[in-house]
């Protein structure tokens, strides 16, 4: 009598099992899907702001009032009058408008990433601060002379960057609201956006481009001047994410940037003759 051996696979083990399906989560998508992943993204975040921001400049162009006889407020009070209640909308607006940074960062778990892929982490506090510090520096001074060209010359409107009741949260909510303008800009139309792209096989230059437009687009309701001087801000930001492969020295430069902005509006508005009364 001759032996027969079997030509099956013995069962998989427990461990075995778990390790395929753990590499089927984390299987890189389809190009078809990692494309409906970035307008997913964005069609909930900043490619919907940016959307509204062209309806609302299209509407100040044909406004019968010249642009630099506008106003767009850039952080508002949301029950005027009701100090605590406008305190929780303020809070609740910040902590919601971040929803789409851990978006990003389940995305990015769920390809077996971390946001250390996209060099968001604190590995390199010093180096990041002082990068930042630079950036926020050079950037922030030109598109503030960039700006006060372009409302004295009629294409920008004037911009008010806080119109807060002058009470003991004013600060401190502004400068949430820098950090919350820093942590969803950069995470998304920055790392997330440009490294998306380059993995869809888009040229570097390109997915740059597609970036710097997308951030200029969310800032058009500030008029022409907005738009151009944030696209020029998102080709630095593109050119140095892609040498540095980090997003945190961005993020500290973006929330500098918008702090003196904020806060320097609250302290200097009316009391200095070059900055537009609001």
């Amino acid at each position: 009598m001759t032996d027969e051996t079997s030509t099956s696979s013995p069962p998989a083990s427990p461990r075995a099992a778990d390790q395929t399906a753990e590499r089927a989560v984390l299987a890189p998508p389809a190009a078809r899907l990692q494309r409906w992943e970035i307008v997913a993204v964005l069609g909930v975040s900043l490619g919907a702001s940016g959307l509204y921001a062209l309806v609302d400049f299209i509407g100040s162009l044909t406004a019968k009032q010249s642009l630099s006889k506008q106003t767009a407020t850039l952080n508002g009070s949301l029950a005027p009058g009701r100090p605590l209640l406008d305190l929780v909308l303020q809070l609740l607006n910040v902590t919601l408008s971040l929803a789409p940074v851990l978006l990003v960062f389940y995305l990015l778990a769920r390809s077996g990433e971390r946001a250390t892929s996209i060099g968001v982490d604190v590995k390199q506090p010093g180096r990041d601060l002082a990068r930042g510090a630079v950036l926020a520096a050079v950037i922030g001074g030109s598109g503030l002379g960039l700006y006060l060209i372009a409302y004295h010359i009629g294409v920008e409107l004037n911009v008010v960057a806080e119109s807060l009741p002058d009470i003991w949260w004013r600060i401190p909510v502004l400068l949430l609201s820098a950090f919350q303008n820093a942590a969803l800009e950069e995470v998304v139309v920055l790392g997330y956006l440009v490294s998306r792209l380059e993995r869809l096989g888009v040229r570097p230059s390109r997915a740059i481009a597609i970036s710097a437009v997308i951030r200029g687009s969310y800032h058009l309701y500030q008029g022409a001047g907005g738009f151009i001087g944030n696209a020029v801000m998102g080709v630095i930001f593109g050119i140095l994410y892609r040498r540095w492969g980090r997003v945190t020295p961005m993020i500290i430069a973006h929330f500098l940037i918008d702090s003196v902005a904020f806060v320097g509006y609250a302290l200097l508005a009316g009391h200095v003759s070059w900055l537009p009364a609001p």
